[in-house]
């Protein structure tokens, strides 16, 4: 956003939100975009005055174990404590898949993600649950200790994640959608952070657009009509961006692949 808007991606300040501050935090306009592991529902549209700028990542709830446990199954969990951060979607489906399944849940719940992990890792906690890609960021800031903690093959709901705005700030709101759209439009394409330039005579009216040479499409925005191009010049397109930040987590992209690889990821056309 800020590269797109500012032309620097250095303009900008990272504030750092528990789930509970998140929302009043955009609300309020202490920040004014939220990028986080926030779930698109229907109740946080319609009751709290946000939108939904895309989904960058479909990911999905799940649990970790220790290994030491020898659970191999989420159906196996009957009666264990769960550490659980309150005030999340996480919260009410981990209720939900015990209820649906006849187990017996003792939650454990934390403001905090840090308290979290720090009570799992101390054996305060028989499980966690969160999404998918938070459980494999822990297992991988774990070092030499990961490999005592396991990710259950149960995933138990629907978490797709992306940038939210304020209702009402729709200027701002477009520039968030087709900033998100833009790295998925460069892979389709083959455009990569190292070869973009090797684009500047296409003559594919797609790939002229987007390089904002025709069109004049950043201006219907509000910003400069190269804003895509600026993007993958400065981060690389959607699948770099994948390999840079969540491989080396050990998620495969699965349903985040793009539409023409079987996944679910599609970009509108930028014309």
């Amino acid at each position: 956003m800020a590269i797109a808007i500012l032309g620097d991606a250095d303009r900008l300040r990272f504030v750092p939100l528990s789930a509970q501050q998140r929302f009043t935090a955009l609300q309020s306009g202490e920040v004014d975009l939220l990028v986080r592991a926030t779930t698109w529902t229907l109740s946080r549209e319609a009751q709290l005055g946000l939108v939904f700028g895309g989904v960058n990542f479909y990911d999905g709830n799940g649990f970790m174990v220790r290994r030491s446990l020898g659970v191999t199954s989420a159906r196996q969990l009957d009666g264990a404590s769960v550490c659980l951060q309150s005030g999340s979607t996480t919260e009410l489906n981990v209720a939900d898949y015990f209820r649906a399944h006849n187990m017996r849940l003792q939650p454990v719940l934390f403001d905090n993600i840090e308290e979290i992990r720090g009570s799992f890792v101390a054996g305060q906690c028989d499980a966690y649950a969160s999404d998918t890609s938070t459980l494999a960021a822990f297992r991988a800031g774990q070092g030499a200790q990961a490999d005592q903690y396991v990710l259950l093959p149960e995933i138990f709901s629907k978490e797709p994640l992306g940038p939210v705005v304020r209702k009402g700030d729709w200027r701002f709101f477009d520039i968030v959608r087709w900033v998100h759209f833009a790295p998925l439009t460069a892979e389709e394409l083959g455009i990569t952070q190292s070869n973009i330039d090797s684009f500047a005579n296409s003559t594919n009216p797609d790939v002229q657009r987007f390089l904002g040479r025709t069109g004049d499409l950043g201006r219907m925005l509000g910003v400069e009509n190269d804003f895509a191009a600026r993007v993958v010049r400065g981060l690389g397109n959607f699948g770099e961006l994948w390999e840079r930040h969540i491989t080396p987590l050990g998620l495969l992209r699965g349903i985040n692949r793009l539409w023409t690889q079987g996944g679910l990821q599609y970009a509108p056309q930028m014309r």
